[in-house]
């Protein structure tokens, strides 16, 4: 007997799932948060696009496990701010993880109110540590004067531009920056070095051999 379409699609889901926390472990509360998350999501997908389509099979290795594998790079962070959220990568992941640390908070920013709201109904189901901040990243960093430990983004723009609008942010001390990058991550890295002062890194992804992490140590305009 052949399987339904949609049976087939949760047997796919699962294996993804597993897949995905094999490349990134996590705890057993992490994980039943993350399936909370995934579950809200694809209900939402339905009528709100969130993630693109062509990625649902591959929802776990894709998104979520491509947000825990920063966790690492910053093992003692607790104060984050995710830039651009959208459907929660990787910001809400991260928050899901950092429930399990006292005092940790992630701010996720976010210009569209139709994520907005999905990111506030998110940290609702996950009861993960998340204040959402519905409007545009350079007005945020602007006035946020709380410390910070990390701020992070995914596919929100090319690097030089995220950087001039994030730098109130990521021009302080101690601030490290984590920006999950394609295959131009160099070409980007390089065209924002002509504007900015930059101690950078770029890491191998775990989720996509094309893929790199870019992590910013320290960050001043360059001069002239």
């Amino acid at each position: 007997m052949k399987r339904s379409r949609s049976a087939t699609a949760v047997v796919d889901l699962a294996a993804d799932r597993a897949r995905a926390f094999a490349l990134t472990p996590v705890s057993r509360e992490t994980s039943q948060r993350l399936d909370r998350f995934v579950e809200l999501l694809l209900r939402w997908q339905r009528t709100t696009n969130l993630i693109a389509p062509s990625t649902i099979p591959k929802l776990w290795t894709r998104h979520i496990a491509d947000s825990l594998q920063l966790i690492d790079l910053v093992p003692d962070a607790r104060a984050w701010v995710d830039l651009g959220s959208g459907g929660g990568f990787p910001g809400l992941v991260i928050a899901c993880v950092l429930a399990e640390r006292s005092g940790a908070l992630v701010h996720l920013v976010e210009s569209n109110a139709k994520k907005a709201a999905f990111l506030r109904e998110a940290q609702r189901v996950t009861e993960a540590p998340v204040r959402v901040h519905l409007e545009r990243i350079d007005e945020f960093a602007a006035r946020l004067a709380e410390p910070v430990d990390v701020v992070s983004a995914r596919a929100v723009a090319p690097l030089n531009s995220l950087l001039d609008q994030a730098f109130p942010l990521l021009g302080k001390n101690g601030v490290t920056g984590l920006f999950l990058k394609g295959q131009n991550a160099e070409l980007e890295v390089g065209e924002a070095s002509k504007n900015w002062n930059i101690k950078v890194n770029l890491l191998p992804s775990r989720t996509d051999p094309a893929g790199r992490i870019v992590v910013i140590r320290s960050l001043a305009r360059a001069a002239g």
